[in-house]
């Protein structure tokens, strides 16, 4: 993979002192600003402009060259449709420097100038593709490198999870972790290959013998002191399903199924370059899900490195075995919060569609911090319920559980509970279901890739883990 931390101007904004063009955001029936000229005026007239979503007026000075430009901003009932709806202008506008003109409320001129830095991401390692050249200086009042870090971390999370499978999978995935620990002077370990049996890791040997990239768990330490924070994210480079091998159509982005690794990677990226005052750690068991002769099968029982005994039911439902063993890793040391981010189940994508991510946790004031965290900075999240009625589905009775129950209903909850039951010792601990992938192009967010539920958690530290300590 090229190195995520590359120049991008894309992704930054104009240096204070540059020469700027005003864009003016209206919606609808709002009148024209008083700084044009009648010649602007009459000219915005004649074109129809009223202010509808996504439309664009450029005006021109004396000279016939651009002066200014006119952006439609919808109506709020319109906006709340889609996200970052000034992304949509950035690929519009000529070449050229920026500002907005608009009174917009910090929250929201934050996410707007996010957007505007999101629609210049490109996915360009293999082929070349054009990048948006109009660039935006920062609004007052709101800090830039703080989201400069925040389109980096996405944009790292985007990168990741985009390489093809040929070129991400175990060892490069534990290259890309030492490159985001070099960058911030994080330490990084690994247990490799059959050192995974020795060290007390069986079922992420179990999921990643199989194939000839030697399964592995990564494990980042960051900070001195403040509440320790750990992040646990799914890093199956690529799932064939094994031996209950996938159908065509379904193993077709399983590329992918390494977006919780990805993810956490982006967040502890925002989270370093912000220096904030904690101790994280991030583990990350980095496998590939392949067939072949080694391959574990169904009906084969392990005993896990939390002691659990579990019953393989179905191969492709691999993901939470791997974070069953870094989960238990992680609870050993009782940290304060331990956030788990997986691709784990088709069923979340049934329930809520590929934008809005379930999450799962017991604690009501961390439900509380994430849910407004999520609506803050427009990185949707939806709780779900650990629902304990359903704990005997995933109860097979020759084993402790069963990693993939009968029935093909709440696959999401009993997903969720299972990797619950490896989480004893710490008091806060919630499950992300992401997708890790845009369908299809909206502004700010190119089809590929998707960076779910970062920029949620980022927002909602300072409640969890007390103002005090995190000042963001």
């Amino acid at each position: 993979m090229t190195d995520p931390f590359r120049n991008r101007p894309a992704l930054r904004f104009v240096p204070d002192g540059a020469e700027t063009l005003p864009l003016y955001l209206l919606e609808p029936d709002a009148p024209l600003p008083a700084a044009l000229t009648p010649a602007q005026r009459a000219f915005a007239q004649a074109q129809g402009f009223a202010g509808a979503l996504g439309s664009l007026c450029l005006l021109s000075d004396a000279q016939g060259g651009v002066a200014a430009a006119l952006f439609g901003y919808g109506t709020a009932a319109r906006r709340r449709r889609g996200r970052y709806a000034l992304a949509g202008v950035a690929a519009k506008l000529p070449a050229g420097n920026w500002r907005i003109v608009a009174d917009l409320p910090p929250g929201v001129a934050e996410v707007e100038a996010l957007g505007w830095l999101l629609e210049g991401y490109r996915f360009d390692d293999y082929a070349a593709l054009a990048v948006p050249e109009a660039r935006l200086v920062c609004p007052e009042g709101l800090d830039p490198a703080r989201i400069e870090v925040l389109a980096e971390g996405e944009a790292l999370t985007r990168d990741l999870i985009n390489t093809p499978p040929n070129d991400m999978g175990p060892e490069e995935l534990d290259a890309a972790t030492r490159a985001v620990a070099a960058r911030h002077g994080a330490e990084v370990t690994a247990v490799v290959g059959d050192d995974l049996l020795a060290r007390g890791y069986p079922l992420i040997h179990a999921v990643g013998r199989a194939s000839p990239r030697a399964p592995r768990l990564l494990d980042l330490r960051w900070g001195a002191a403040g509440p320790e924070l750990t992040l646990v994210g799914k890093g199956v480079c690529f799932d064939t399903g094994g031996l209950d091998i996938k159908p065509p159509s379904s193993m077709g982005l399983m590329k992918k199924d390494m977006g919780g690794a990805a993810t956490v990677l982006g967040l502890a990226h925002m989270i370093m370059a912000l220096k904030l005052p904690l101790r994280l750690r991030v583990l990350i068991p980095a496998v590939e899900n392949a067939v072949g002769g080694a391959a574990f099968r169904p009906q084969d029982i392990y005993t896990s490195r939390k002691g659990l005994t579990v019953e393989i039911n179905n191969t492709d439902a691999e993901g939470r075995l791997v974070l069953a063993d870094a989960l238990a890793a992680a609870d050993e040391e009782s940290p304060d919060l331990i956030l788990c981010m997986a691709t784990l189940t088709g069923a979340a994508r049934v329930a809520l569609g590929p934008d809005v991510p379930p999450f799962f946790t017991d604690d009501e004031a961390l439900a509380g911090a994430l849910a407004s965290g999520a609506r803050r900075v427009a990185d949707p999240l939806w709780r779900l319920p650990f629902w304990e009625p359903y704990e005997s589905m995933i109860e097979p009775g020759i084993a402790d559980l069963d990693n993939a129950p009968s029935g093909g209903m709440a696959g999401s909850i009993t997903a969720a509970l299972f990797l619950r039951r490896f989480v004893t010792e710490t008091g806060r601990f919630a499950h992300f279901d992401i997708y890790g992938w845009q369908p299809t192009a909206q502004p700010g967010r190119p089809k590929g890739g998707a960076c779910q539920g970062a920029r949620a958690i980022l927002a909602a530290l300072p409640e969890i883990l007390g103002p005090e300590v995190l000042d963001l």
